[in-house]
Protein backbone atom coordinates (compact mmCIF):
# COMPACT_ATOMS: atom_id res chain seq x y z
CA UNK A 1 0.00 0.00 0.00
CA UNK A 2 2.70 2.09 0.80
CA UNK A 3 4.47 1.82 -2.11
CA UNK A 4 0.80 2.56 -4.38
CA UNK A 5 0.40 5.78 -2.46
CA UNK A 6 4.74 6.63 -3.37
CA UNK A 7 3.82 5.66 -6.84
CA UNK A 8 1.03 7.76 -6.99
CA UNK A 9 2.29 11.35 -5.33
CA UNK A 10 5.39 10.54 -7.91
CA UNK A 11 2.76 10.27 -10.83
CA UNK A 12 0.82 13.96 -9.34
CA UNK A 13 4.29 15.51 -8.83
CA UNK A 14 5.55 14.43 -12.70
CA UNK A 15 2.34 15.79 -14.02
CA UNK A 16 2.21 19.18 -11.50
CA UNK A 17 6.17 19.81 -12.86
CA UNK A 18 5.83 18.96 -16.26
CA UNK A 19 5.52 22.57 -17.31
CA UNK A 20 8.47 24.22 -15.32
CA UNK A 21 10.17 21.40 -13.64
CA UNK A 22 10.73 19.62 -16.60
CA UNK A 23 12.05 22.92 -17.97
CA UNK A 24 14.73 22.87 -14.51
CA UNK A 25 15.37 19.15 -15.08
CA UNK A 26 16.66 19.72 -18.69
CA UNK A 27 19.06 22.74 -17.33
CA UNK A 28 20.21 21.27 -14.45
CA UNK A 29 20.85 24.15 -13.15
CA UNK A 30 20.67 24.81 -9.26
CA UNK A 31 20.84 29.08 -9.96
CA UNK A 32 16.86 29.26 -10.64
CA UNK A 33 15.36 29.60 -7.04
CA UNK A 34 12.64 27.28 -7.01
CA UNK A 35 14.73 24.52 -8.25
CA UNK A 36 17.32 25.31 -5.17
CA UNK A 37 14.42 25.62 -2.82
CA UNK A 38 12.74 22.72 -3.90
CA UNK A 39 15.84 20.55 -3.14
CA UNK A 40 16.61 22.08 0.06
CA UNK A 41 12.95 21.00 0.96
CA UNK A 42 13.43 17.45 0.01
CA UNK A 43 16.43 17.29 2.28
CA UNK A 44 15.23 19.51 5.52
CA UNK A 45 11.55 18.50 4.99
CA UNK A 46 11.18 14.99 3.48
CA UNK A 47 7.62 14.10 2.73
CA UNK A 48 6.10 17.51 2.59
CA UNK A 49 4.85 18.47 -1.02
CA UNK A 50 3.25 21.52 -0.35
CA UNK A 51 4.82 23.24 -3.45
CA UNK A 52 4.02 20.49 -5.45
CA UNK A 53 0.03 20.87 -4.75
CA UNK A 54 0.37 24.67 -4.80
CA UNK A 55 1.25 23.84 -8.59
CA UNK A 56 -1.49 21.33 -9.32
CA UNK A 57 -3.80 23.48 -7.85
CA UNK A 58 -2.24 26.90 -9.72
CA UNK A 59 -4.86 25.76 -12.98
CA UNK A 60 -1.47 25.68 -15.09
CA UNK A 61 -1.54 23.27 -17.79
CA UNK A 62 0.32 19.82 -17.70
CA UNK A 63 1.55 17.64 -20.35
CA UNK A 64 -0.80 15.09 -21.68
CA UNK A 65 -1.47 13.97 -25.03
CA UNK A 66 -5.66 13.74 -24.71
CA UNK A 67 -6.52 16.88 -27.09
CA UNK A 68 -9.06 19.67 -25.46
CA UNK A 69 -9.36 22.30 -23.29
CA UNK A 70 -8.18 22.04 -19.35
CA UNK A 71 -7.33 18.47 -20.07
CA UNK A 72 -3.71 19.38 -18.82
CA UNK A 73 -5.21 21.20 -15.61
CA UNK A 74 -5.67 18.35 -12.95
CA UNK A 75 -6.94 19.91 -10.18
CA UNK A 76 -9.16 23.22 -10.51
CA UNK A 77 -9.15 25.34 -7.44
CA UNK A 78 -12.69 27.11 -8.57
CA UNK A 79 -14.61 24.12 -8.26
CA UNK A 80 -14.27 24.61 -4.41
CA UNK A 81 -15.52 27.85 -4.69
CA UNK A 82 -18.37 26.41 -6.79
CA UNK A 83 -19.13 23.55 -3.92
CA UNK A 84 -19.42 26.24 -1.32
CA UNK A 85 -21.58 28.78 -3.28
CA UNK A 86 -23.83 25.37 -3.99
CA UNK A 87 -24.18 23.62 -0.74
CA UNK A 88 -23.95 27.33 0.80
CA UNK A 89 -26.40 30.40 -0.57
CA UNK A 90 -28.22 28.20 -3.11
CA UNK A 91 -29.10 25.97 -1.00
CA UNK A 92 -29.93 27.55 2.02
CA UNK A 93 -31.46 30.74 0.23
CA UNK A 94 -33.34 28.92 -2.42
CA UNK A 95 -34.71 26.22 0.52
CA UNK A 96 -35.99 28.97 2.54
CA UNK A 97 -37.96 30.52 -0.57
CA UNK A 98 -39.53 27.45 -1.70
CA UNK A 99 -40.66 27.13 2.12
CA UNK A 100 -41.69 30.43 2.77
CA UNK A 101 -43.92 30.84 -0.55
CA UNK A 102 -45.75 27.53 0.34
CA UNK A 103 -46.66 28.60 3.79
CA UNK A 104 -47.93 32.19 2.46
CA UNK A 105 -50.09 29.73 -0.10
CA UNK A 106 -51.60 27.84 2.92
CA UNK A 107 -51.72 30.80 4.83
CA UNK A 108 -54.18 32.80 1.93
CA UNK A 109 -56.23 29.66 1.62
CA UNK A 110 -56.86 29.16 5.01
CA UNK A 111 -58.45 32.77 4.95
CA UNK A 112 -59.66 33.14 2.21
CA UNK A 113 -60.20 29.75 0.59
CA UNK A 114 -60.92 29.40 -2.71
CA UNK A 115 -61.85 32.21 -5.40
CA UNK A 116 -65.92 31.36 -5.82
CA UNK A 117 -68.21 32.15 -9.01
CA UNK A 118 -70.55 34.89 -7.25
CA UNK A 119 -72.86 34.05 -9.76
CA UNK A 120 -74.44 30.69 -10.74
CA UNK A 121 -73.17 28.66 -13.42
CA UNK A 122 -75.67 29.19 -16.99
CA UNK A 123 -74.92 26.09 -18.61
CA UNK A 124 -73.90 27.85 -21.62
CA UNK A 125 -70.39 27.22 -22.33
CA UNK A 126 -67.46 29.03 -24.50
CA UNK A 127 -64.20 27.18 -25.67
CA UNK A 128 -61.44 28.92 -24.10
CA UNK A 129 -58.60 26.62 -24.97
CA UNK A 130 -58.64 24.71 -27.87
CA UNK A 131 -56.63 21.25 -28.48
CA UNK A 132 -53.11 22.05 -29.80
CA UNK A 133 -53.40 25.31 -26.42
CA UNK A 134 -54.00 22.24 -24.24
CA UNK A 135 -51.73 19.49 -25.40
CA UNK A 136 -49.04 21.99 -25.16
CA UNK A 137 -49.63 23.32 -21.66
CA UNK A 138 -50.03 20.02 -20.22
CA UNK A 139 -46.71 18.80 -21.83
CA UNK A 140 -44.66 21.75 -20.34
CA UNK A 141 -46.87 21.52 -17.11
CA UNK A 142 -46.12 17.85 -16.60
CA UNK A 143 -42.32 18.05 -17.66
CA UNK A 144 -42.21 21.37 -15.34
CA UNK A 145 -43.36 18.78 -12.31
CA UNK A 146 -41.12 16.11 -13.19
CA UNK A 147 -38.29 18.58 -13.86
CA UNK A 148 -38.75 20.28 -10.47
CA UNK A 149 -38.90 17.57 -8.31
CA UNK A 150 -35.94 15.58 -10.04
CA UNK A 151 -34.05 18.78 -9.36
CA UNK A 152 -35.35 19.11 -5.84
CA UNK A 153 -33.63 15.53 -5.29
CA UNK A 154 -30.80 16.00 -6.30
CA UNK A 155 -30.01 20.00 -4.64
CA UNK A 156 -31.48 19.32 -0.86
CA UNK A 157 -31.92 15.35 -0.93
CA UNK A 158 -28.79 14.59 1.12
CA UNK A 159 -29.89 16.98 3.61
CA UNK A 160 -33.26 15.75 3.68
CA UNK A 161 -34.30 12.29 2.39
CA UNK A 162 -30.70 10.36 2.90
CA UNK A 163 -30.84 10.38 7.06
CA UNK A 164 -34.58 9.10 6.53
CA UNK A 165 -34.37 6.55 3.64
CA UNK A 166 -30.71 5.73 3.89
CA UNK A 167 -27.77 5.22 1.26
CA UNK A 168 -29.14 2.23 -0.92
CA UNK A 169 -32.47 3.67 -1.89
CA UNK A 170 -31.37 7.37 -1.60
CA UNK A 171 -29.08 5.92 -4.25
CA UNK A 172 -31.21 4.27 -6.85
CA UNK A 173 -33.33 7.35 -6.30
CA UNK A 174 -31.17 10.11 -6.86
CA UNK A 175 -29.90 7.96 -10.14
CA UNK A 176 -33.71 7.70 -11.56
CA UNK A 177 -33.78 11.32 -10.56
CA UNK A 178 -30.83 12.47 -12.94
CA UNK A 179 -31.65 10.17 -15.67
CA UNK A 180 -35.73 11.89 -15.30
CA UNK A 181 -33.57 15.21 -15.83
CA UNK A 182 -31.62 14.43 -18.81
CA UNK A 183 -34.26 13.56 -20.95
CA UNK A 184 -37.29 15.22 -19.89
CA UNK A 185 -35.12 18.35 -20.15
CA UNK A 186 -35.70 18.51 -23.90
CA UNK A 187 -39.17 17.95 -23.68
CA UNK A 188 -39.09 20.32 -21.48
CA UNK A 189 -37.25 22.65 -23.95
CA UNK A 190 -39.36 21.90 -27.10
CA UNK A 191 -42.85 22.35 -25.33
CA UNK A 192 -41.49 25.77 -24.18
CA UNK A 193 -40.86 26.98 -27.23
CA UNK A 194 -44.29 25.33 -28.76
CA UNK A 195 -45.78 27.26 -25.68
CA UNK A 196 -44.05 30.98 -26.84
CA UNK A 197 -45.50 30.54 -30.57
CA UNK A 198 -49.09 29.12 -29.44
CA UNK A 199 -49.59 31.73 -26.58
CA UNK A 200 -47.79 35.16 -27.60
CA UNK A 201 -50.61 36.39 -29.34
CA UNK A 202 -52.90 37.12 -26.39
CA UNK A 203 -50.02 37.60 -23.99
CA UNK A 204 -48.80 41.06 -25.02
CA UNK A 205 -49.95 44.43 -22.60
CA UNK A 206 -52.25 46.58 -22.70
CA UNK A 207 -54.42 49.54 -21.06
CA UNK A 208 -56.44 47.34 -19.43
CA UNK A 209 -53.62 45.11 -17.40
CA UNK A 210 -52.54 48.86 -15.90
CA UNK A 211 -56.05 49.06 -14.40
CA UNK A 212 -55.82 45.16 -13.42
CA UNK A 213 -52.64 45.87 -11.66
CA UNK A 214 -53.29 48.91 -9.72
CA UNK A 215 -56.22 46.97 -8.22
CA UNK A 216 -54.21 43.79 -7.63
CA UNK A 217 -56.34 42.32 -9.81
CA UNK A 218 -59.15 42.51 -7.03
CA UNK A 219 -57.91 39.36 -5.04
CA UNK A 220 -57.63 40.65 -1.87
CA UNK A 221 -60.45 43.35 -2.39
CA UNK A 222 -62.64 40.87 -3.78
CA UNK A 223 -64.24 43.32 -6.33
CA UNK A 224 -64.47 42.46 -10.00
CA UNK A 225 -61.48 43.83 -12.47
CA UNK A 226 -62.28 43.81 -16.39
CA UNK A 227 -59.35 41.16 -18.02
CA UNK A 228 -58.73 40.03 -21.43
CA UNK A 229 -57.90 36.37 -22.05
CA UNK A 230 -55.26 36.97 -19.91
CA UNK A 231 -55.08 39.17 -17.51
CA UNK A 232 -51.95 40.95 -16.21
CA UNK A 233 -50.86 38.71 -13.62
CA UNK A 234 -51.04 35.47 -16.36
CA UNK A 235 -48.98 37.84 -18.97
CA UNK A 236 -46.43 38.47 -16.15
CA UNK A 237 -46.02 34.67 -15.67
CA UNK A 238 -46.02 34.27 -19.41
CA UNK A 239 -42.76 36.67 -19.84
CA UNK A 240 -41.58 36.56 -16.70
CA UNK A 241 -41.56 32.93 -16.44
CA UNK A 242 -42.14 31.02 -19.49
CA UNK A 243 -39.91 33.12 -21.54
CA UNK A 244 -37.43 34.26 -19.95
CA UNK A 245 -36.67 32.32 -16.80
CA UNK A 246 -37.75 29.78 -19.52
CA UNK A 247 -34.92 30.35 -21.70
CA UNK A 248 -32.24 31.12 -18.96
CA UNK A 249 -33.49 28.03 -17.63
CA UNK A 250 -33.19 25.91 -21.16
CA UNK A 251 -29.70 27.67 -22.45
CA UNK A 252 -27.81 26.62 -18.82
CA UNK A 253 -29.21 23.80 -18.83
CA UNK A 254 -28.15 22.42 -22.10
CA UNK A 255 -24.47 23.67 -21.08
CA UNK A 256 -24.88 21.11 -18.73
CA UNK A 257 -26.44 18.11 -20.61
CA UNK A 258 -24.00 18.59 -23.66
CA UNK A 259 -20.22 18.74 -22.16
CA UNK A 260 -19.11 16.95 -24.55
CA UNK A 261 -19.11 20.42 -26.17
CA UNK A 262 -15.57 21.22 -24.59
CA UNK A 263 -16.69 23.73 -22.29
CA UNK A 264 -14.60 24.91 -19.70
CA UNK A 265 -14.76 23.65 -15.85
CA UNK A 266 -15.34 27.26 -15.42
CA UNK A 267 -18.22 27.90 -17.71
CA UNK A 268 -20.00 24.27 -16.62
CA UNK A 269 -19.80 25.55 -12.64
CA UNK A 270 -21.79 29.42 -14.01
CA UNK A 271 -23.93 27.70 -15.80
CA UNK A 272 -24.67 25.50 -12.77
CA UNK A 273 -25.33 27.91 -10.29
CA UNK A 274 -27.36 30.05 -13.25
CA UNK A 275 -29.53 26.85 -13.66
CA UNK A 276 -30.40 26.39 -9.92
CA UNK A 277 -31.26 29.75 -9.14
CA UNK A 278 -33.45 30.59 -11.97
CA UNK A 279 -34.63 27.13 -11.73
CA UNK A 280 -35.73 27.73 -7.52
CA UNK A 281 -37.30 31.24 -9.11
CA UNK A 282 -39.47 29.25 -11.40
CA UNK A 283 -40.76 26.86 -9.16
CA UNK A 284 -41.45 29.38 -6.90
CA UNK A 285 -43.74 31.38 -8.61
CA UNK A 286 -44.83 27.76 -10.62
CA UNK A 287 -46.28 27.48 -6.96
CA UNK A 288 -48.47 30.14 -7.56
CA UNK A 289 -49.55 29.41 -10.81
CA UNK A 290 -50.10 25.81 -9.83
CA UNK A 291 -52.04 26.97 -6.82
CA UNK A 292 -54.51 29.29 -9.06
CA UNK A 293 -54.89 26.58 -11.47
CA UNK A 294 -56.25 24.13 -9.59
CA UNK A 295 -57.26 24.51 -5.73
CA UNK A 296 -57.37 28.40 -5.56
CA UNK A 297 -59.66 29.54 -8.18
CA UNK A 298 -63.01 27.79 -8.89
CA UNK A 299 -63.25 26.34 -12.83
CA UNK A 300 -59.79 26.96 -13.61
CA UNK A 301 -58.61 23.26 -13.61
CA UNK A 302 -61.18 22.56 -15.72
CA UNK A 303 -61.33 25.37 -18.65
CA UNK A 304 -57.47 23.97 -19.15
CA UNK A 305 -58.68 20.05 -18.66
CA UNK A 306 -61.29 20.81 -20.71
CA UNK A 307 -61.04 23.68 -22.83
CA UNK A 308 -64.46 24.90 -22.51
CA UNK A 309 -65.95 27.58 -19.27
CA UNK A 310 -69.08 28.44 -18.63
CA UNK A 311 -70.24 32.24 -19.31
CA UNK A 312 -70.44 33.16 -15.85
CA UNK A 313 -66.68 32.33 -15.35
CA UNK A 314 -65.67 33.76 -18.40
CA UNK A 315 -67.67 36.98 -17.73
CA UNK A 316 -66.56 37.04 -14.03
CA UNK A 317 -62.99 36.63 -14.11
CA UNK A 318 -62.59 37.84 -18.32
CA UNK A 319 -65.04 39.89 -18.92
CA UNK A 320 -63.45 41.58 -22.04
CA UNK A 321 -62.73 38.18 -23.41
CA UNK A 322 -65.84 37.34 -22.91
CA UNK A 323 -67.46 40.31 -24.65
CA UNK A 324 -65.47 39.28 -27.72
CA UNK A 325 -66.70 35.81 -27.71
CA UNK A 326 -70.41 37.42 -28.05
CA UNK A 327 -69.49 39.34 -30.80
CA UNK A 328 -67.89 36.62 -32.43
CA UNK A 329 -63.94 37.69 -32.02
CA UNK A 330 -63.27 34.49 -30.62
CA UNK A 331 -64.54 30.50 -31.28
CA UNK A 332 -67.46 29.69 -28.52
CA UNK A 333 -67.81 26.04 -27.86
CA UNK A 334 -69.09 23.28 -30.47
CA UNK A 335 -72.20 23.95 -31.20
CA UNK A 336 -71.94 27.73 -30.78
CA UNK A 337 -72.57 29.66 -27.38
CA UNK A 338 -76.70 29.27 -26.60
CA UNK A 339 -78.48 32.41 -26.36
CA UNK A 340 -79.67 34.02 -22.80
CA UNK A 341 -83.48 32.69 -22.23
CA UNK A 342 -83.19 29.61 -24.81
CA UNK A 343 -84.82 26.60 -23.91
CA UNK A 344 -82.13 23.79 -23.02
CA UNK A 345 -82.43 20.06 -24.09
CA UNK A 346 -82.67 17.61 -21.33
CA UNK A 347 -79.24 15.48 -21.31
CA UNK A 348 -80.42 11.55 -21.82
CA UNK A 349 -79.82 9.71 -18.62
Amino acid sequence: MTTLLRLCGLALTLFAISGTGAALAQTGSSSDPRAQAQQERRDTQPGNNAPVWREVRSGNQGYTSMQGQEVGVLVQSAGETWRQIRNGPVTVYGGWMLILVVLALVAFFTTKGAIKLREKPTGRMLERFNSLERVTHWTVAISFVVLAASGLILLFGKHVLLPIIGYTLFSWLTALAKNLHNFIGPLFILGLLLMMVVYIRDNFPNAADLQWLAKGGGLLSGKHVPAGRFNAGQKGWFWGGVVLLGIAASASGLILLFPNFDQLRFTMQIAWIVHAAVGLIFMAMGLGHIYIGTIGMEGAYQAMRLGNVDEAWAKEHHELWYNEVKKGGAKSAPGGAVPAGAPHMREKQ
